[in-house]
């Protein structure tokens, strides 16, 4: 196979193989990261915030990202691991990624230089929901615009 292609969002992601966009998908592995839908009150018993600091000035922060962040970062890192390491094994020659355009960005950041230069096609939606038997045809519809 020539292509993986990652189909993610903060709290699942289907990684598929393909002989290129627009063919049949074969789903290789499935993540899921239930954490990512939880309330942030659930994930965790401190919440993070401000500090209020003794004396005169302002309160010193303590810590800035929510618990529903850190977890979508944490999924985020877990799949680019998994990138990163087929590009390594030299298991594929190009990578589409279609993500949530949050989550996007916080995959994209998490993907090493090489393995980000071989995207090459990025769909910033959700296509999560769709069956596999539809997404041929929705990943063909993006990339020929």
């Amino acid at each position: 196979m020539n292509a993986w292609v990652l189909i993610a969002n903060a709290s699942e992601a289907r990684l598929f193989q393909t002989e290129r966009v627009g063919a049949a998908l074969e789903c290789m592995k499935e993540f899921s990261h239930p954490e990512s839908r939880e309330k942030g009150s659930e994930l965790t018993s401190d919440r993070p915030g401000h500090a209020q600091s003794k004396g005169i000035g302002h309160g010193a922060m303590v810590e800035s990202s929510e618990p529903k962040d850190r977890e979508a970062d944490r999924f985020a890192s877990e799949l680019a691991r998994e990138l990163n390491k087929g590009r390594m094994a030299k298991a594929f020659r190009k990578l589409v990624l279609v993500a949530a355009p949050r989550f996007y960005g916080r995959l994209n950041n998490h993907l090493d230089g090489n393995t980000r230069a071989m995207v090459t096609n990025n769909i910033q939606k959700d296509f999560t929901a769709y069956d596999a038997r539809d997404l041929p045809g929705r990943l063909k519809e993006c990339v020929n615009r």
